[in-house]
């Protein structure tokens, strides 16, 4: 790979950032970093200096860079890191939300063929070459909206050889000038249509087929463990392979109901328990105790009008919180994570420096990142995302819009299209 260029960030109106190489939980979550009149320096793709503009240019003001970025009045954050995103899928549920919004039940649209059926059958339609193209998009639009590190779930084959295609076309992009890619293996999505009657066939094809082809390429095993899909004891048995196969794990877990998920991923202390709308006192202390992180989706809660995650419990209890995007085609369709901070805030109860640590730091530490990525301190890898405001609270102050002027991955300085 031939070298990266220096790159420089000089002027900029204000600097933040969480600081560490480790999760930060409770009132540490709500504490960054914030520089007035700040620089930041990459040689080779790693941060050399982060500091002030005037201790900058004593430092390196007769070495300028191969690349300088002017970010006079605006702010340096750390890039964004999607813990919790659904990227590699064909079709178009469009039509579906007309359908919804008059009141028409998700289980009557699928039951006539809509909802993740018609995903799965558009997806497994679809050529490796189509799928790349989605994919591509998507990454890329997921980088213009500020996210430079992406865990990547596949979910919408549900069969074995769709379930690895997904794999194996998310390992393809690596290299690319997109988003970092953390591939997660989702067999255990939904059960595939046509053996909904036969679960445990499913169940055994993940643990027995997939799982050891998926080592390789997967970091990651996600189950959807809730009333009417997968079971604690069958998301136990997945989950259980999976380590034994050398992943990671993550769950889908109490989203719908109350159904266990959560203290199944305290249990096996998860890298993640993602959703938690259902949560209550008891499960918010066994995450506690387990050190799993809570990634929440408030973007998801709110589009699907139900209660958000009890956020404000967690971080009192000393839960570390992440903020993802759900990134799907069914109750979450968009790629911006930048979008959904509002969310996080004005729905879910978190500050702006709990959801700046719980979209960067915290997200990383939950994909095993958080020493390369996730916040600006030198040694960590360049990601740095410019935003065209005078700080970082008007990722929520100024929302709806894309304020995004740029961003560096590893180093490649990628500005935005307007800019």
């Amino acid at each position: 790979m031939p070298a990266v260029p220096s790159l420089e960030f000089r002027n900029a109106a204000c600097l933040a950032t969480p600081t560490g190489t480790a999760v930060r939980a409770g009132k540490k979550q709500g504490e960054i970093l914030r520089i007035e009149g700040a620089a930041v320096r990459a040689e080779n793709g790693r941060l050399t200096f982060v500091g002030t503009e005037t201790e900058y240019a004593k430092t390196w003001g007769s070495r300028p860079a191969e690349v300088s970025v002017d970010a006079t009045g605006m702010t340096l954050l750390p890039g964004l890191v999607d813990a919790h995103t659904h990227p590699v899928w064909a079709g178009d549920r469009g039509p579906e939300i007309g359908r919804r919004l008059a009141g028409e039940s998700y289980a009557s649209i699928a039951a006539a063929g809509g909802g993740i059926r018609a995903t799965v059958a558009a997806t497994r339609a679809a050529s490796d070459e189509e799928l790349r193209q989605l994919l591509r998009r998507r990454l890329a639009r997921m980088r213009s909206c500020g996210t430079t590190t992406v865990e990547a779930k596949t979910g919408y084959g549900l069969t074995v050889s769709d379930e690895l295609r997904a794999l194996r076309l998310l390992a393809s992009e690596r290299g690319e000038i997109l988003p970092r890619i953390v591939p997660t293996l989702l067999a255990a999505h939904e059960f595939p249509p046509e053996s909904r009657d036969r679960p445990d066939e499913w169940v055994e094809a993940i643990a027995s087929e997939i799982l050891p082809q998926a080592a390789g390429m997967a970091k990651f095993c996600d189950v959807f463990c809730e009333e009417g899909v997968f079971t604690v004891a069958q998301s136990r048995r997945i989950l259980t392979a999976a380590r034994t196969a050398g992943m990671g794990i993550r769950i889908h877990a109490d989203e719908l109901t109350r159904y266990g998920g959560a203290l199944l991923a305290a249990e096996l202390s998860a890298a993640s328990a993602d959703h938690l709308l259902r949560i209550g006192d008891e499960e918010i202390a066994a995450l506690s105790r387990s050190g799993t992180i809570a990634v929440l989706l408030p973007g998801t809660a709110w589009w699907m009008r139900a209660r958000p995650a009890p956020a404000r419990a967690l971080i009192e209890a000393g839960v570390p919180v992440a903020v993802a995007s759900d990134a799907n085609p069914g109750t979450c369709f968009t790629e911006s994570l930048a979008s959904v901070a509002a969310h996080a805030c004005l729905d879910s109860g978190l500050s702006v420096e709990e959801t700046l640590t719980g979209m960067t730091l915290n997200a990383a530490a939950s994909l095993g990142l958080a020493a390369e990525t996730g916040s600006l301190e030198t040694g960590k890898s360049a990601d740095v995302l410019v935003l065209d405001a005078p700080d970082d609270r008007h990722l929520v102050y100024h929302w709806g819009v894309n304020l995004v002027a740029g961003v560096s991955l590893r180093g490649l300085w990628v500005p935005s299209p307007t800019t």
